[in-house]
């Protein structure tokens, strides 16, 4: 749970009691590589802060499988269109490998949020992060090519590119499995 509190901390400095209190909600699970954390076309009732282990939120179109998030060790998990709105996702989030959480239900975190000003305020912060993280992402997949997509992940997150298969990687990114070959070929080279 430490791992939790140091990254929140990043963002915000919560005070004792907000700490005890989001102790006393939150949940340790284990789930091996391939459980799925959330179930496409079901409602998302948790946040996962992942301590150790990696996910990938995906969906699928066209009989494809589409990853559109990868979340490592000491980030967040979640399908927030349904953790939000409260209704059924298309989306799933899968255990690409081991992984180790602390949940965090809905419920639970409204009411941290009516008691606590600090975690009302780390929440919009955490949002807002994340909202900053996901236009980013959708500025490279609309203006940046494939290799310079490539480029930013092994800038960024080097490991995700040995932790996670080549299907994932080139779904991630918004390109054939392929196409990901010959960029990694021409990095190779360089």
């Amino acid at each position: 749970m430490e791992a939790f509190f140091s990254t929140i901390e990043k963002l915000i400095v919560l005070d004792s009691a907000s700490r005890q209190a989001f102790a006393a909600i939150m949940q340790y699970h284990e789930f091996p590589k391939g459980h799925l954390l959330v179930k496409p076309g079901t409602v998302c009732h948790s946040i996962f802060f992942i301590e150790e282990g990696l996910t990938r939120t995906y969906y699928e179109k066209d009989g494809k499988d589409i990853t559109d998030w990868l979340s490592p060790e000491n980030s967040f998990a979640c399908s927030i269109v349904s953790f939000i709105t409260r209704r059924p996702d298309r989306r799933g989030i899968e255990a690409l490998e081991p992984t180790r959480v602390w949940t965090i239900h809905y419920n639970d975190l409204e009411t941290l949020y009516t008691t606590h000003h600090s975690i009302e305020r780390m929440g919009r912060l955490i949002v807002s992060s994340g909202l900053v993280q996901l236009q980013m992402r959708f500025d490279d997949l609309h203006f940046a090519t494939a290799a310079e997509r490539y480029a930013t992940m092994m800038k960024q997150t080097p490991s995700l590119l040995q932790r996670t298969p080549l299907h994932i990687i080139a779904s991630y990114l918004g390109i054939t499995q392929e196409t990901l070959s010959r960029i990694r070929a021409q990095h190779i080279l360089l």
